[in-house]
């Protein structure tokens, strides 16, 4: 059965009574108590986004030490949706690393027999220095917007609330920055490689 408004609403008091009380004397039992209120809501997400219980658990613990170091830095006015705002952004950040590790993975493998056949040595690091100039050259082209928001998203690694906040925009246009942005360097990092 749902919980009613008032419910809902005394809920949310005492959670903020309980981040104040937190950012007041630093006591991790405190956080601690808050957190495994809501655990299995985090446990459930990150089963839902990694696909994997020794991965969500591991995400559980993660999310709790970023929680005590996020908790003091930001304004809460709702926990639990800043929870699952924070609890879903790790979740995507470790999908991301996911991915980018398997494409490294994948890139390697291939890459493997061409290294074995070559006559000339390239060394591993002017590769990815190449790269990273490429890289940075194909993000200083980007529109300010777009610029702005892959720095502050893979680089800083900002959720896109705070991009928005960073930027005085809501979330849609920095998501949309970002996606363009990605498009952009894709077509830029691509037109480098084909000269």
């Amino acid at each position: 059965m749902p919980l009613s408004k008032k419910q809902v609403e005394f809920d949310r008091q005492l959670d903020l009574i309980q981040i104040r009380e937190f950012r007041k004397t630093g006591n991790l039992e405190i956080l601690g108590e808050l957190y495994q209120k809501y655990m299995h809501l985090v446990y459930g997400l990150c089963l839902k986004y990694l696909k994997n219980k020794a991965d969500a658990q591991d995400a559980v613990m993660q999310i709790f030490e970023k929680l005590t170091i996020e908790a003091v830095k930001q304004e809460i006015n709702h926990f639990k949706n800043w929870l699952y705002v924070v609890s879903k952004n790790h979740c995507l950040l470790e999908l991301r690393k996911r991915q980018s590790n398997d494409e490294k993975l994948k890139k390697w493998q291939k890459d493997e027999q061409n290294f074995v056949e070559n006559d000339i040595e390239i060394h591993p690091l002017d590769e990815e220095k190449r790269l990273t100039d490429a890289l940075k050259n194909c993000i200083e082209k980007l529109k300010e917007e777009q610029q702005s928001s892959i720095k502050l998203f893979y680089f800083q690694k900002k959720c896109y609330r705070e991009i928005a906040e960073t930027m005085k925009c809501d979330e849609k246009k920095v998501k949309s920055f970002i996606q363009n942005g990605k498009r952009n360097l894709k077509i830029c990092l691509e037109s480098k490689n084909d000269r």
